[in-house]
């Protein structure tokens, strides 16, 4: 018997494939990072530090970037001589 894409297991296969999926995403970054070495309040410390820095680059891009843009149209579109008629 042929299986059809409605097939009610699939979902527990893809569920069970993210999930394995995702802990290997997490052992990869343990190698990568040494913290496989580390003892378990180090492992934490670094997971936090490494977190709050993530935390503050994605911050800072979220508030700072668009202004930049902003900028850089204006700057780019006066030498253009392209005048927005859109108020600040």
């Amino acid at each position: 018997m042929r299986q059809t894409f409605c097939s009610l297991k699939e979902p527990a296969m893809d569920f069970k494939r993210v999930k394995d999926y995702l802990s290997w995403l997490y052992y990869q970054y343990q190698i990568i990072s040494c913290c496989a070495v580390l003892e378990p309040w180090e492992q934490s410390m670094f997971n936090t530090i490494i977190l709050t820095i993530f935390a503050m680059v994605v911050y800072t891009a979220y508030v700072f970037i668009p202004i930049h843009i902003r900028l850089a149209w204006e700057f780019f579109s006066k030498m253009c001589g392209y005048h927005s008629t859109i108020s600040n």
